[in-house]
């Protein structure tokens, strides 16, 4: 049986407020060219299919149409929610559609009841696990201590192996969350997330021992966005396109996976195509926009980091006439001015007014103080403003000379 592991489409999700919808449809057609193409059997995806609990109407025909090119390709597709759908949505009438070889795997009770696929060799189980928030399934089991995911996983997979020791057979486990490997009582993580996976952690006491996934011939996790391997027979596949520059660097695809009538013979990873790729660029504005090395990245998702010492005026929208997918934009200049704990009124104590001007510049200007012109400028300016002080002070100074001879009225006791 060959079998294609992918996770966490995200349906739904934007990209610095532009859709990958489009995006998104390119790579999961390109899946079920892979299934067609590889003779693939089986496609499991291990949660986050959508992006919210709520998704919007052309996400629901988004995944229609993917889960019904995979069907077309061949393959019986086994999909489970993770923490970002609405286990509810996601399962609406999963019943009738299992009929159509799509198992949509969402309550919590379905967990030790496998979707049993048979190949020449005899039955695969497949074991979805849905997410699974501890405060929310606990009072399903009272005699249960429930309130780490690990505690939740760890009772689940109990129930599993002993579901799998009584009908025999090869296997397959779908969960998501955040496994590490690492002995339970330790907290350092192996996979590395990125910046947008949203936190099922609470000060690390939610991270899942790999030891939790032992038993199964495979265990296909979601959640990690980037490919990981925990062991040969635990992986992440991460997901299918990048939703983050922090992602940018980590391939894009899933694995393969092969059994033979022993169980887990061989898996290899597959490529997708990045339909828009991801650039960081660091420079001055100027460098930036007449760099020539840059011309094939006019069309990619474009995150800028400008270096210039003070902060170009319409930055975004003169880069965006070269750049029309930059979408980030931070100024991070190169010379920055030094920090102090004294107050602003002993550093200018006995300056003259040109010098705190002056310094009131290389500060707002990150070190960089007047140059020549800007000088001269300043210093006919104070002129200016003394010398209009001074008049003020000969005109106050007039009127209360004449208002002293101004003879006093009278009063009467």
């Amino acid at each position: 049986m060959r079998i294609l592991h992918t996770s966490d489409w995200h349906i739904g999700r934007t990209f610095h407020g532009h859709s990958t919808i489009a995006n998104l449809r390119t790579v999961l057609a390109e899946l079920a060219v892979v299934v067609r193409e590889r003779e693939v059997d089986v496609v499991v995806v291990s949660g986050d299919i959508f992006d919210s609990a709520a998704p919007a109407a052309e996400a629901y025909t988004t995944l229609e149409s993917a889960v019904v090119a995979l069907r077309a390709a061949g393959a019986t597709v086994i999909l489970t929610s993770g923490n970002h759908d609405s286990a509810t949505r996601l399962g609406f009438m999963s019943r009738f559609s299992e009929r159509a070889g799509v198992h949509v795997v969402t309550r919590q009770d379905q967990h030790d009841q496998p979707v049993t696929i048979d190949d020449e060799y005899g039955p695969v189980h497949f074991y979805g696990i849905p997410y699974l928030e501890p405060s929310l399934i606990r009072h399903h089991y009272p005699d249960e201590t429930l309130r780490t995911h690990e505690q939740v996983l760890g009772f689940v997979m109990d129930r599993i192996r002993a579901d799998l020791a009584a009908r025999g057979g090869r296997s397959m486990v779908l969960s998501h969350c955040f496994a590490v490997n690492v002995a339970p009582t330790e907290a350092a993580p192996v996979s590395e997330a990125s910046d947008v996976e949203r936190d099922i952690t609470a000060g690390g006491i939610d991270y899942v021992p790999l030891s939790v996934f032992d038993g199964p011939d495979y265990v296909a996790l979601g959640h990690i966005h980037g490919r990981s391997t925990l062991s040969e027979r635990v992986r992440y596949s991460g997901a299918p396109l990048h939703y983050s520059f922090s992602e940018a660097a980590k391939p894009r695809g899933g694995w393969i996976i092969d059994f033979d009538a022993a169980g887990l013979s061989t898996v290899e990873w597959f490529d997708l195509s990045v339909p828009r790729t991801l650039t960081v660029v660091t420079g001055s504005i100027d460098e930036i926009l007449a760099d020539p090395e840059l011309d094939g990245d006019e069309g990619s998702w474009l995150s800028v980091l400008l270096t210039d010492t003070v902060r170009p005026l319409d930055g975004m929208r003169r880069l965006q006439a070269r750049f029309p997918f930059c979408v980030t934009l931070e100024h991070r200049p190169t010379i920055t001015a030094g920090e102090s704990a004294a107050t602003y009124a002993s550093r200018v104590h006995g300056q003259t007014d040109l010098e705190i001007v002056s310094g009131f510049l290389e500060h707002v200007r990150n070190g960089v103080g007047p140059d020549d012109d800007e000088r001269s400028i300043l210093t006919d300016v104070l002129t200016v403003v003394e010398r209009g002080e001074n008049e003020n002070d000969d005109v106050h100074e007039v009127e209360v000379e004449v208002a002293s001879e101004r003879p006093r009225a009278k009063v009467d006791a």
